[in-house]
Formats: C-alpha cells, sequence, structure tokens
C-alpha cells in the first residue's frame, strides 16, 4: 500500500517518473472499499441521554493508516409540544463519539412540528485493522419531549469509504 511519504516530494517538468513512484501515485489516495447501512426503522428518544437510532455500518479497514470518510443522511424530528425542544446527533466510533451536531438542532422557539434531514461528513483516522463500527445517537437535551429519526418512513443511510493514506 502506497503512502504519501514514498512519493517524491517534488516533480520536474520532462522528467521521466520511475515505475515505482508511478506505482506510489496509482496506490496512493484511493477508495478501498466502501460499505453502507440503511434503517427505516423510527428510533424515538424522550431522555436527555443520547440512544442509539437504529443507523450502523461496520468496516475492517485493510492498513491501520487508512482513512475512513464518513457520510450520513438522516430524517429526523421533533414533536411540537414545547418550544424549547432541541435535537442533538452524535456519530460515534464504537463507544467515541467523533463528532456531534452541537446544541441547537432542530431549535425553532416556536411549539411546531419540525422533520428535516440532518447529514454529517467526516473524515476519522480509526488507526487499526480491526472491525470498526460507526453508528449515530441522538437526544433531546431539553428532556422535554421526544424526538425520533428515521421519521417520516425515509430510509437513512451511512456510508464508510476506506481511504487509502
Amino acid at each position: 500500500m502506497a503512502t504519501p511519504t514514498t512519493l517524491p516530494s517534488s516533480f520536474t517538468d520532462g522528467t521521466v517518473l520511475p515505475a515505482s513512484s508511478l506505482n506510489n501515485l496509482r496506490g496512493a489516495f484511493r477508495v478501498l472499499q466502501v460499505v453502507q447501512g440503511t434503517t427505516a426503522t423510527t428510533a424515538s428518544n424522550s431522555t436527555s441521554t443520547y440512544a442509539d437510532t437504529g443507523l450502523t455500518a461496520t468496516i475492517t479497514p485493510q492498513s491501520s493508516s487508512s482513512k475512513i470518510f464518513v457520510i450520513t443522511s438522516q430524517d429526523v424530528g421533533k414533536d411540537n409540544s414545547n418550544a424549547g425542544n432541541r435535537l442533538q446527533i452524535a456519530l460515534l466510533r464504537g463507544a467515541t463519539t467523533v463528532v456531534n451536531s452541537g446544541d441547537i438542532l432542530a431549535y425553532t422557539d416556536t411549539a411546531i412540528f419540525n422533520i428535516f434531514t440532518h447529514t454529517f461528513s467526516f473524515l476519522d483516522s480509526p488507526a487499526t485493522t480491526s472491525a470498526t463500527t460507526y453508528k449515530t445517537q441522538f437526544r433531546n437535551p431539553n428532556n422535554t419531549a421526544v424526538v425520533r429519526a428515521q421519521y417520516g418512513g425515509g430510509t437513512s443511510t451511512i456510508t464508510l469509504m476506506e481511504i487509502s493514506a
């Protein structure tokens, strides 16, 4: 597997590259595998504790130097019972949160029914060749009403791409 450190530091016009440099260029930064997980099962949470949304996928990197590019698309929402409701979503690698949505997702300051699509795109460096599971979790930090994932019957997706490094 090629790494950026085995490439020449610079190239000069008119120079013919040796086969080893060409092979390194061919092998660096390519997509090695793609894994996708989907779910259309509605998940609900009425607490301020993060709970699984049901969206998950597992990838086994070929190299510990690989990066994993994670892309999610998930229909989520909050009910209309309280103006202060919020919804937070976190992306986890195993039990470790790698990124979260922040504190004001879906906050409208009005008691309206709110459904939208939330996305993550995140480049992770798990540094392993073991099977690695990514998933999303969600909560309402105000603990005042139900929030839902896969709201409205849509299918949510998580795509994992191993990128050679």
